[in-house]
């Protein structure tokens, strides 16, 4: 049995490979094509009634919407993500117009499906990700402006990653995810 923290034989490697860098190369771009296949791969997971309710809100360096999305940025994100080669803000469909009416209440998970995807996308093109949530919600909904029905759930900086993973990368061991959601019997 290999160590907790050793994937398992026959674990895809752009799994494996995966991680989020706190240092991207900022002069790495991804162009047009490429920004098209990460939200084709997005557009291809999986949702509840194949409702789809993700969107995307897309900025590379140099471009306006890029810096609509800069100043919104905490300072903790703000010192990896700028270099990033592409900035995504990741919005839900959680009602239905401007109503209370919940659209689909699996909505934040088929977002997370959907990033997921961009993500294995991503690793598949040379890039890596970085999901993060370190930003002002408020101020970057009042930029943005997302219409009735539509909330902004996270961010997700795109580009080649400057260095490598951490050394000694923690992941839970597959026992422990299954036993940590229920209390010990007495």
């Amino acid at each position: 049995m290999p160590h907790p923290q050793e994937p398992l034989s026959g674990i895809h490697p752009l799994l494996v490979g995966r991680f989020s860098p706190y240092r991207f190369d900022p002069s790495a771009v991804v162009d047009d094509h490429g920004v098209g296949l990460l939200l084709e791969a997005a557009r291809w997971a999986p949702s509840a009634g194949n409702s789809q309710p993700w969107g995307f809100f897309v900025g590379r360096p140099g471009e306006p919407e890029h810096d609509r999305v800069l100043p919104h940025l905490a300072p903790s994100s703000a010192r990896w993500a700028t270099d990033a080669s592409l900035l995504v803000v990741t919005l839900t469909r959680r009602h239905v117009d401007d109503t209370q009416l919940l659209y689909s209440e699996f909505a934040d998970y088929d977002l997370g499906q959907a990033i997921a995807h961009m993500t294995v996308q991503a690793q598949a093109m040379g890039l890596a990700s970085h999901q993060f949530r370190a930003f002002d919600l408020e101020g970057l909904t009042k930029e943005l402006n997302p219409n009735p029905g539509w909330a902004i759930v996270s961010m997700v900086a795109v580009g080649k990653a400057a260095d490598g993973p951490s050394e000694g990368r923690d992941r839970r061991s597959v026992a422990h995810l299954l036993s940590a959601p229920w209390s010990l019997g007495e």
